[in-house]
């Protein structure tokens, strides 16, 4: 990030996305960034000190390109004008996932993958360490109501984060400890078949080096992954 004095959110609304906007804003960058409808989340940014805006426009993008970032979410579409203009102009364009990925690279990454369970499970995790007074940092993907937001700060170099299986996302992320609360076919439009699914699961799991926590009766195996597993 040192060649940056920018961050630009295309999708900030997101629930995953606002948390990494909270993060840089928190660090002290300008943040700003377009999402399509207003919501309580968006308003809770502005509150923050961030700049949001609802009309796709690529005129609201910061103009200086090497040093303005932009970050995507994939679910917003290919043809919205704001990404068009970013990638016809040459801005350093990263996707949501790669970006946690990168926050998490030399921290101690602690992160929740499944079908369903991420947000409670990440959130009870993250509750612990900050009431256990280790601390952490967590990327959550809901609004935690003992916290009030989707993002903890700590100097402790933990960091909790969801791994979301859409778009392979969670392959972005290397983690020293993860959990594995389901995996029932979802998001089939990206894999085709519950099967391929799977596998992807398995490539995460392969990524945790020290300890996996999965669900009783999930088929993921020692040959799977390093890390030791536990139910």
């Amino acid at each position: 990030m040192a060649k940056f004095s920018k961050v630009y959110f295309i999708g900030i609304g997101g629930i995953g996305m606002s948390a990494i906007a909270r993060y840089y804003k928190f660090k002290g960058y300008p943040v700003a960034g377009y999402d399509r409808t207003p919501s309580d989340l968006t308003h809770a940014l502005e509150d923050e000190g961030i700049f949001v805006h609802y009309n796709d426009d690529p005129n609201y993008i910061p103009k200086n390109v090497d040093s303005t970032l932009v970050v995507y979410t994939p679910a917003i579409p290919d043809d919205l004008s704001e990404l068009v203009y970013v990638r016809e102009h040459g801005y350093t364009l990263v996707k949501r996932s790669r970006m946690l990925g990168e926050l998490a690279v030399g921290q101690t990454c602690l992160a929740v993958a499944g079908t369903h369970g991420k947000t409670t499970t990440s959130t009870l995790i993250a509750h612990i360490l900050t009431q256990g007074g280790k601390g952490c940092s967590a990327f959550l993907g809901g609004i935690s109501k003992n916290y009030g937001t989707n993002l903890l700060m700590s100097q402790t170099p933990v960091i909790v984060a969801e791994a979301d299986e859409y778009d392979r996302s969670f392959l972005q992320l290397r983690p020293a400890a993860a959990v594995i609360t389901a995996m029932d076919a979802d998001h089939l439009d990206i894999y085709g078949t519950h099967e391929e699914y799977c596998k992807a699961f398995k490539a995460f799991a392969s990524q945790v080096t020290r300890r996996l926590i999965i669900k009783k009766g999930l088929d993921i195996t020692p040959e799977d992954t390093k890390a030791k597993i536990s139910t």
